[in-house]
């Protein structure tokens, strides 16, 4: 299966990576979802519950701890099945999520091993700009979904236009990107433009909430450090970055303090939900 997944997401996120990931949501340097894009996801479904779950690209299940433990969400949920690539992302998964409903497996965007029509909701979390064929996984997807079924892609992303240190560190590290399938080089749009796309869903619909996470020099620092293409960059560049990360927080240009004593400030993020309709 490893043709079917990106190289750098296979190193990046590969053995050894998974527990400094995994840590950043609880450190809060990777920020948890909006408790509104959840409700909001909840309301889509058209059948009652108990609902079946699809989450693709789990990873070390931090949206899945998310989902299974949200209010509105918490007695909503018959099965959720994970699938993931990284073998070494399933190993944390199966050691961070702790509930009978939900079970994990190997698998990719254009095959999950989902039986026909089982699924309620798929839910992709801060992966799929990784889908290296859009058109197989869109056939896939409408494969899974039952009739009123529906995808939803979810992203947090650092806000670059709300404060110029966040611009600058964005820039400072994509210039590692290397030509890796980010978010930013608008591969979702394209894969809405793949043909079949009409033929199996209705329109995307978009919604987007901004908000603010807790920032250190720190949780800034650990944050970039935990891009995949950065973290497969060898010591004495990750070094580099890190003392480049210093200098741009330092200079602090349009820098919101929280606690100026304690070192918090202000760290701009937005939410982005995109949801396909199977026809």
């Amino acid at each position: 299966m490893a043709e079917n997944v990106h190289t750098i997401a296979q190193t990046g996120f590969g053995t050894g990576t998974n527990e400094l990931y995994n840590r950043l949501v609880d450190h809060l340097i990777r920020p948890s979802y909006p408790s509104e894009s959840l409700s909001y996801i909840r309301q889509l479904p058209k059948s009652t519950a108990p609902l079946n779950i699809v989450e693709i690209g789990a990873g070390t299940g931090i949206f899945t701890r998310v989902l299974l433990t949200h209010p509105e969400w918490a007695t909503s949920i018959g099965a959720l099945r994970a699938i993931e690539p990284s073998v070494g992302m399933r190993d944390f998964w199966t050691k961070t999520v702790n509930d009978d409903r939900a079970t994990i497996a190997e698998g990719t965007f254009d095959s999950t091993g989902v039986e026909d029509g089982w699924a309620d909701l798929i839910v992709i979390a801060q992966a799929f700009h990784w889908c290296l064929d859009h058109g197989k996984a869109l056939a896939e997807f409408a494969r899974i979904l039952n009739k009123d079924g529906a995808v939803v892609l979810i992203w947090n992303l650092e806000d670059r236009e709300a404060a110029g240190w966040v611009a600058q560190l964005c820039k400072r590290r994509e210039t590692h990107e290397n030509g890796t399938p980010q978010f930013r080089r608008n591969l979702l749009r394209q894969s809405f433009s793949t043909p079949g796309y009409t033929s199996l869903f209705h329109p995307m619909d978009e919604r987007e909430w901004s908000y603010y996470a807790l920032a250190t020099e720190q949780i800034v620092t650990e944050r970039q450090l935990s891009w995949s293409y950065i973290s497969v960059l060898p010591p004495d560049e990750k070094a580099k970055v890190v003392e480049d990360v210093k200098v741009i927080l330092e200079r602090g240009d349009g820098k919101v303090w929280i606690n100026k004593e304690e070192g918090t400030y202000q760290y701009p993020y937005k939410t982005l939900v995109v949801v396909s309709r199977k026809k």
